[in-house]
């Protein structure tokens, strides 16, 4: 994780954020003064929560891990998006 300091954070807003978003790497911003802060796409922080969100309810990364652990995956095809159901 990148890692710079919040004066020349704020002279770089623009690119600091184009850089996250292409990038996907958080930035850590410095602040000598109090707390740092972490920037991060959209995106990240949309899987972030989400992630959350299905960890949150009960059981359901113990089922997710029994299926994966206890299915056999021998036939199993790749998803494709384009594909026709």
């Amino acid at each position: 994780m990148s890692t710079i300091n919040i004066t020349n954070a704020r002279a770089n807003l623009f690119q600091l954020v184009s850089d996250v978003n292409v990038g996907f790497n958080p930035i850590t911003i410095v602040n000598n003064k109090g707390k740092n802060a972490v920037l991060i796409s959209e995106d990240e922080w949309k899987n972030i929560e989400e992630t959350l969100f299905l960890s949150s309810i009960p059981g359901y990364v113990e089922n997710i891990n029994d299926i994966k652990n206890n299915e056999n995956w021998d036939n199993a095809k790749e998803y494709k998006k384009d594909e026709e159901w």
